[in-house]
């Protein structure tokens, strides 16, 4: 047991005082204590490339890379010194700051697909507006989203869609339609079903699986048959699978894009991106068209999170950082994958994804997907200084975080293992995570797991 992390008590503290205060404890669902095992660090105090230390100063290799915002590592110093100069200078004004036109330009320049940019500061201002701007564009009202992809805004249009639709009048919930990833006839049954109603067709480039057939490239010709637009949301993909997003790797250029969570290494910045045709419609000079009201924040063009921006861009065009992803996640998934087969949980636990964006999966004794396995295996490496909810790696990850995790992985398993055999009650400590999306916060208190003593 020695050197196992173990203590969270000013965690603990704070975990009462934080559900007391925010619903949920937390400001992002992702984040909320639903998703993670009883023994773990509930706040996190300071991170240093892919190190981060939680408030009662345990110290963990981490993988979730703030849900993927942060693709450089913490408290990258090329990214605060930009930020620090431009702070100087004040971060908000009655009139545009010179920078947004300078962080346009690099932003094209990057994303070469595009022909303008609006910048907002979270993923859903910007999918949503591409929503609003689909519908004005083309005078429909239905959006047709990818069903086999998780999330896409926090606004009615698709939380609408999911379970946890409370509060959404069921009128909005219809507007959103679904469809399959590598399946174009679900997206052909749609325009079958609503002919002339499918403004825009809403998906990832990728969630790990390549795309079949030249799925994307038909789905677009699809799309423009049928009068709609093709959008992209490259939140995850954008600044992970090419500098120029997926888009630039698959060949294939959607009418409007949208990107995030690494384009500021962890600072609040967001894009609209598109076709200049489309685009123009939220400006000022357009004519004969009606006006969109699109994307305008108090905070949208802050200048030191335009700065950060900035910065990112320039270290990903001046150096082998998707290279580097690419190279540091093969070697983790290659190093965990033979654990697997040694400890012959093949049927149990996988890696899967791009190599830049890895996850895992877990499954119970029965090989079906698994809370309870999940919550243990976190349980576990979290004990051995191991932060992952994802297998997300960055620019920082040194090959000796790589051996560190595999080994603690190595561990881990033998846990899994033993739960597999004996049943996860006697392993896991309290009860299982829960998903997100959700109807009811369940289990009740009577279903929950009993808590367990450690072997």
């Amino acid at each position: 047991m020695n050197g196992f992390i173990q203590n969270f008590e000013i965690s603990d503290h704070l975990r009462k005082r934080a559900k007391a205060l925010i619903p949920g404890g937390a400001h992002t669902y992702a984040k909320g204590d639903d998703q993670y095992p009883i023994l773990s660090p509930g706040f996190i105090a300071r991170g240093s490339g892919c190190h981060v230390w939680d408030v009662d100063g345990n110290e963990y290799i981490e993988y979730g890379m703030g849900n993927r915002a942060v693709g450089l590592g913490h408290a990258y110093a090329p990214v605060l010194d930009a930020v620090r100069r431009e702070l100087e200078f004040g971060c908000n004004f009655t009139r545009p700051s010179k920078i947004e036109v300078e962080c346009a330009t690099a932003f094209l320049q990057t994303i070469a697909t595009a022909d303008m940019v609006k910048f907002c500061k979270d993923g859903s201002d910007a999918t949503s507006g591409a929503m609003r701007l689909a519908r004005a564009v083309t005078g429909r009202d239905l959006i047709a989203r990818c069903e086999d992809h998780p999330f896409f805004s926090t606004d009615d249009w698709f939380i609408g869609a999911t379970e946890m639709n409370a509060g959404i009048p069921a009128v909005v919930r219809e507007l959103t339609l679904g469809f399959k990833y590598n399946d174009l006839e679900s997206a052909r049954r749609l325009f079958q079903a609503h002919p002339g109603k499918i403004a825009a067709f809403m998906l990832e480039p990728t969630r790990g699986e390549n795309p079949r057939d030249n799925f994307l490239q038909q789905l677009q010709q699809l799309c423009h048959e049928n009068g709609a637009l093709l959008i992209f949301d490259e939140m995850i993909t954008g600044f992970r699978w090419h500098v120029g997003g997926a888009q630039k790797l698959y060949g294939v250029t959607p009418d409007l894009s949208c990107f995030g969570k690494a384009l500021g290494n962890g600072f609040s910045i967001s894009a609209l991106a598109g076709k200049r045709e489309f685009m123009e419609q939220g400006g000022i000079d357009q004519a004969f068209l009606p006006r969109v009201f699109l994307l305008s924040t108090t905070h949208g063009a802050e200048t030191h999170a335009m700065a950060a921006a900035m910065a990112t861009m320039h270290v990903y065009r001046q150096e082998p950082v998707i290279e580097r992803l690419v190279q540091q996640g093969k070697s983790l998934q290659s190093g965990i994958e033979q654990l697997i087969s040694a400890h012959e949980l093949q049927n149990f636990f996988s890696v899967v994804g791009h190599p830049a964006c890895l996850s895992y999966t877990t499954r119970d004794v029965d090989g079906t997907p698994s809370q309870a396995f999940r919550t243990l295996f976190l349980q576990e490496i979290i004990r051995r200084g191991i932060l992952a909810p994802s297998l997300v790696v960055s620019y920082t990850h040194a090959d000796e975080d790589i051996i560190r995790t595999i080994d603690a992985f190595d561990g881990a398993l033998r846990v899994y293992k033993l739960a597999i055999e004996n049943g996860v009650e006697k392993y896991l400590v309290g009860r299982a995570s829960q998903v997100v999306f959700r109807r009811f916060n369940h289990p009740p208190p009577t279903e929950q797991l009993p808590i367990a003593r450690h072997a």
